[in-house]
């Protein structure tokens, strides 16, 4: 293992004993532990749920289990942008569709992929956002957008990947 691997993995474990301290190592709070490292590294990554089971002393079993059962949590690394397109009712009938047509289409997603190969953004479909009235919509990590259209949907994709150029140069 590289000096740099070695280096990233025990801030890693770093950041997770921190956070295992923060709820003082308790097999009750397990979920809100996994919350607070899925805040951390946008989802779960196995050999930190590993970690977890051995220092809370609960089977990994247990610990993947409940990691598997919340639809909240995420085994697979996300973009750094969450792009949620609503499918419920009231978005279905006035076409959420064609919205996550368009995404795919502009992030050049294929297949069952849900991440770009860059990391920046994950599409993910949710059966309800509550904002049936604003229908169709979708949400941008959390900024709501309603009222959508395939046109404003590639708008707003086209200007968070030209603010993403501006901060890489």
């Amino acid at each position: 293992m590289s000096p740099e691997v070695l280096l990233a993995r025990t801030e890693m474990f770093n950041n997770v004993c921190k956070i295992l301290e923060e709820y003082q190592h308790k097999k009750n709070n397990l979920v809100p532990i996994l919350q607070a490292v899925q805040e951390e590294y946008h989802y779960l990554p196995e050999d930190v749920l590993r970690f977890v089971a051995a220092s809370l002393q609960l089977p990994v079993a247990r610990v993947f289990g409940v990691a598997t059962f919340y639809a909240h949590f995420a085994l697979e690394p996300k973009g750094k942008y969450i792009i949620k397109v609503c499918n419920g009712t009231a978005c279905h009938v006035k076409d959420s569709i064609s919205l996550l047509d368009t995404v795919r289409e502009i992030l050049k997603l294929h297949g069952e992929q849900k991440t770009t190969d860059d990391m920046l953004f994950t599409l993910e479909t949710v059966s309800c956002l509550g904002a049936c009235g604003l229908a169709p919509v979708v949400v941008v990590n959390e900024e709501v957008h309603s009222l959508m259209t395939p046109q404003k949907t590639e708008t707003l994709l086209k200007n968070i990947m030209a603010s993403e150029k501006e901060l890489a140069a």
